[in-house]
């Protein structure tokens, strides 16, 4: 707590919803000759002015003013253009979200207008005994961001990388070699670079970040019934929501976090469980009863259809079989969902410490795999996302094991186990509201906008600038 680069003392700018929104005038900062002459400049900063002195006046809460006082700053060229980069090294591949906001000079706030989302596979994680490949694949997706960003800015736009799950579980040697690569690319970037650009991060951000990023796009943060975050990557799962009863927060001890936003400070429970990520939850439940060193597997969790089917986790080829059993036949082969619903139990369960039992009483939204896996078996809308239930996961779970499904030989896995982790897991009952997200406004739910919004807000240098 008195750390003061620690993310629970950092101020993260809460431009809520209104803010995000395609600049219609100019973006450069520049004097705004386009839009008239100086006179009639000083006519509208006047009448900024004196939009400020009637909020104060008549006693507006400034978050909601603030929206309406920023885009008529920004039209009129009363803000300044500024970019982040920010690289998220997932254990499933690498992705390069570069944000363009503009800062309003009236009350230093952030207004997001546009953004660039690319993203290259492998993980960072793949190129353990190759450090090289994997710089050079994070060099394409700068590549990306140098087209996005104007050149002459990239000297004031923060380049962050930070590598999750997947370089956490390599050894520290490798995963240390893979971001010196990195940092060498960074440092002939020419963008602006500090010296823990490059780094594994800390599971309490990724936590933190991704809250405040679902918070800040639904306009939820200044509310007292924030969103509950859950994100389900491949190497570990992270759960974030604030406690809505002062008394259930001593409960929590350790994994509670402060978080100041522009108008309060809001604690925080968020836990990073590590293993129970989809593809390591995968990797447990299939080589159940195998030695470490063997890569041809049998899963209960598998039709009997699937023969020597090629997957990749924590680069090791394993060919993946289903396995027969007493429920399936010939002509109608299928999974014994009870029986792989138990295997899952048995090895989600010892890894839900803590156990989040208040989750129940909050609004969920879920994205990463969540999100897709609903998609992909079509319990959402692809695009628009939507809504489904904690039993619904479960009984498509139910129908996918039940059919010889050649084309998602793992999915019967990947659904029981989303299941069990909401259902036993976290404690969420079978008619629980899940609210999937990949994007809201058009912007992609990732902890890389709270973490640019953090750069941008407590260093100086860009805050200030």
């Amino acid at each position: 707590m008195t750390n003061p680069t620690d993310v629970r003392k950092r101020k993260l700018a809460t431009d809520e919803k209104p803010l995000r929104r395609k600049n219609s005038g100019s973006p450069n900062g520049s004097s705004g000759s386009n839009r008239g002459t100086s006179g009639l400049k000083i006519f509208f900063l006047c009448l900024v002015i004196s939009a400020i002195l009637l909020v104060f006046v008549f006693g507006f809460v400034s978050e909601n003013a603030s929206p309406y006082l920023a885009r008529l700053a920004s039209k009129f060229g009363y803000s300044k253009v500024q970019y982040a980069a920010i690289i998220d090294a997932g254990s499933t591949g690498s992705r390069v979200l570069a944000y363009k906001f503009n800062r309003s000079f009236i009350d230093n706030k952030l207004v997001l207008y546009e953004e660039l989302f690319k993203e290259r596979k492998p993980g960072l994680s793949s190129f353990a005994d190759n450090p090289a490949d994997g710089a050079h694949s994070i060099k394409l997706l700068l590549d990306e961001a140098r087209a996005f960003i104007p050149k002459e800015h990239w000297s004031s736009t923060p380049l962050v990388l930070k590598a999750t799950a997947g370089l956490r579980l390599l050894p520290a040697s490798k995963a240390e070699n893979i971001l010196n690569a990195v940092r060498d690319l960074f440092a002939k970037s020419e963008f602006s670079v500090d010296m823990d650009a490059v780094e594994i991060m800390d599971g309490t951000d990724e936590g933190i970040f991704s809250w405040f990023t679902v918070n800040f796009l639904l306009g939820r943060l200044s509310k007292t019934n924030q969103a509950a975050a859950l994100d389900l990557g491949g190497g570990s799962t992270q759960v974030t929501f604030s406690p809505t009863d002062p008394e259930q927060v001593p409960v929590y001890d350790k994994y509670m976090h402060e978080v100041a936003t522009s108008n309060k400070k809001i604690n925080v429970f968020t836990h990073s469980y590590l293993g129970l990520g989809l593809m390591a939850a995968r990797h447990a439940v299939f080589s159940h009863g195998y030695k470490k060193e063997v890569s041809v597997l049998e899963s209960a969790c598998v039709n009997p259809i699937i023969a020597n089917r090629t997957w990749t986790y924590g680069n090791v080829q394993y060919k993946i079989s289903g396995k027969e059993n007493p429920k399936s036949s010939a002509e109608q082969p299928i999974v014994d969902f009870d029986a792989c619903l138990e295997l899952v139990k048995s090895k989600v369960m010892p890894l839900v410490k803590p156990k989040p039992f208040t989750l129940k009483q909050h609004a969920v939204a879920a994205f990463s795999y969540y999100f897709e896996r609903a998609v992909e078996t079509g319990l959402v809308d692809p695009i628009a996302g939507g809504e489904t239930t904690v039993e619904a996961f479960r009984k498509k779970a139910q129908e996918i094991c039940a059919i010889p499904n050649d084309e998602q030989p793992f999915m019967c896995f990947d659904l029981t186990f989303i299941s069990t982790l909401l259902r036993e897991g976290f404690g969420l009952n079978d008619g629980k509201k899940i609210k999937l997200y990949k994007k809201i406004d058009g912007h992609e739910i990732s902890w890389a906008l709270g973490c640019a919004y953090n750069v941008l807000t407590s260093d100086e240098k860009f805050s200030n600038s």
